[in-house]
């Protein structure tokens, strides 16, 4: 029996990037590409690309900062639709996905922060990543918006309040490039309920 099911909701890549190092001026840097090749450990370029990773403040109740553990935060993704959102409340025309340290920005499914964990974006040639958990804002972005937008950082962390999309890790390794299709498909568990 299946535990995941297809739904009829789909999502475009619109923007695909990496981050090349993590910031040594508390500053984050991103580069924009067309195509993105994935292996099992991500994006090859990508800062955040490993089979396995140093545990950090995500994990912090579970284990010491530094403890070599699974990747599961190989990508960050996030909603064109919610970014919109964060520009308006921060009184921005946008947000340029370089200052959020995106891996992929998609276009199509409504309220993507808070897909379930452990769903699936699964493109047409077969590319998958599951979604680990929800990211949640980060004063480093802030930082960096300030850095580009004076005036404007600072509020983030409150305007991107569940709406900083989801970390996600590659189950099927393939091709995404701009123009993408990705359906999603959700478990098929009932909401934890104790």
């Amino acid at each position: 029996m299946p535990a995941l099911l297809p739904t009829d909701y789909y999502a475009t890549v619109t923007w695909l990037g990496y981050v090349p190092c993590f910031p040594e001026d508390r500053k984050i840097e991103t580069v924009a590409v067309s195509a993105m090749p994935l292996d099992f450990a991500g994006h090859a370029p990508d800062v955040h690309a490993g089979l396995t990773r140093a545990s950090c403040s995500r994990v912090s109740q579970q284990h010491p900062r530094g403890t070599d553990i699974r990747n599961v935060r190989q990508l960050s993704i996030l909603s064109a639709e919610e970014l919109a959102v964060i520009a308006e409340k921060l009184d921005l025309p946008s947000i340029d996905p370089t200052w959020v340290g995106a891996s992929i920005i998609l276009s199509g499914i409504p309220d993507f922060t808070h897909v379930p964990p452990s769903s699936r974006l699964q493109a047409e040639n077969g590319t998958t990543l599951v979604v680990d958990m929800e990211n949640r804002p980060c004063h480093i972005v802030s930082r960096t918006i300030e850095a580009d937008r004076p005036g404007h950082g600072k509020g983030f962390k409150t305007a991107a309040n569940g709406r900083r999309g989801v970390t996600a890790w590659v189950e099927r390794p393939g091709l995404l490039e701009i123009g993408t299709r990705l359906r999603l498909h959700i478990p098929d568990q009932r909401a934890w309920a104790p």
